[in-house]
């Protein structure tokens, strides 16, 4: 196993699963020697999860086959940032808001391109952003200009693991996107120990879009996402990360001897127009739908599909076409609006369900 990725790693604490860590080590070398068989993994994920340490193997399974798939030299970090959706202002001032104190280091765990590390850079004297893949960190580094940037840094690294950064000296952490790949059991004793007393927690994750004007494209879009077929994209969600997002972050349980003032902020788009859902709205678009395919393409479910179909195109490949062009042909049969040769031109808008959790150190 890299001990880069994760030098605290000690084989000899799990001996009940020995043999299972000596298979998951050896798929985990030839993953990344090639960067080409996410599947070796998730098939080490099962074999793990059979084993007597089921939470420490199964989140270092998770965060190997995610790995896999963001590591690749074929992943489209440049796509990631371009139709990746932003965050408004208001969900950054909720968060300010929030924070009491100090804000001398900020730091942003799986800043991928460093979108939330440049939108904090103006409220804290330092912001660190990590992450651990090295095409996102240089991604982050190329999209953030030093001369209009020069509090923002970023290193390589696991959120489980800072040894870089001193106890108690963090004042703000958060996680955008991001909290779902996280190994709780490693990452909390970690948060405990950087974030200063009364510092903050921000954690926030989106769901699926929803076509707020479209319910029968939604209906469309959720079944290609989940459904059980392997020819669709349910599948193909990491696990158990995938439900952490679908629950907009419920699953998480902060230790209460070491977090109070708990808030959770949340909003589940509905069926009938913009703003006709439940809750905070943050995140909502007006899109083309060439560029909603393009964000599709992002999902890392959609990344396991290309890997399980590598002779099948997308017609941007000019290719027949691939999952995401069927699920659009089928959108655009079922809403008649769609149906023109310039479809990809067509504005909606959309809406994510998203969850917001804050807390602050005991």
């Amino acid at each position: 196993m890299d001990q880069h990725l994760y030098p605290n790693f000690e084989v000899s604490a799990l001996a009940p699963a020995t043999a299972y860590l000596e298979e998951l080590k050896k798929d985990f070398v030839a993953a990344s020697i090639s960067f080409s068989d996410t599947y070796t993994v998730k098939s080490a994920r099962r074999r793990a999860i059979r084993s007597d340490n089921v939470c420490t193997l199964a989140f270092i399974c998770l965060a190997l086959e995610t790995l896999c798939i963001i590591m690749k030299t074929t992943f489209p970090y440049a796509s990631y940032a371009a139709f990746r959706p932003s965050y408004p202002t208001v969900l950054y001032d909720t968060i300010l808001g929030y924070h009491h104190g100090s804000k001398a280091l900020c730091v942003d765990l799986g800043t991928g391109h460093g979108l939330v590390a440049r939108s904090f850079a103006p409220h804290f004297s330092q912001v660190l952003g990590t992450d651990p893949s090295s095409g996102m960190i240089e991604q982050a580094r190329s999209s953030t200009p030093r001369k209009d940037f020069p509090n923002v840094n970023y290193q390589e690294a696991a959120a489980e693991n800072l040894p870089f950064l001193q106890e108690s000296s963090v004042d703000l952490v958060v996680a955008a996107q991001a909290a779902h790949w996280f190994d709780y059991p490693r990452l909390f004793p970690e948060m405990k120990r950087i974030v200063r007393k009364g510092g903050s927690l921000a954690f926030w994750a989106y769901k699926d879009h929803v076509f707020v004007d479209f319910p029968r494209a939604t209906d469309v879009l959720n079944r290609y996402a989940y459904g059980d077929s392997k020819d669709l994209l349910g599948p193909y969600w990491s696990q158990p990360g995938r439900s952490f997002v679908q629950s907009k972050l419920r699953i998480i349980d902060l230790p209460t001897a070491e977090w109070e003032d708990v808030q959770r902020i949340e909003y589940e788009p509905g069926a009938k127009g913009p703003r006709s859902g439940v809750g905070t709205v943050f995140l909502h678009k007006n899109i083309k739908l060439g560029d909603c395919t393009n964000y599709i393409r992002t999902w890392s479910s959609y990344h396991a599909w290309q890997e399980a179909h590598p002779a099948i195109q997308s017609r941007q490949q000019g290719g027949a076409g691939d999952v995401i062009d069927d699920m659009f042909d089928e959108m655009k049969s079922v809403e008649p609006s769609w149906q023109s040769e310039r479809w990809e031109e067509k504005e909606v808008e959309i809406e994510w369900g998203t969850g917001l959790l804050l807390a602050r150190k005991r």
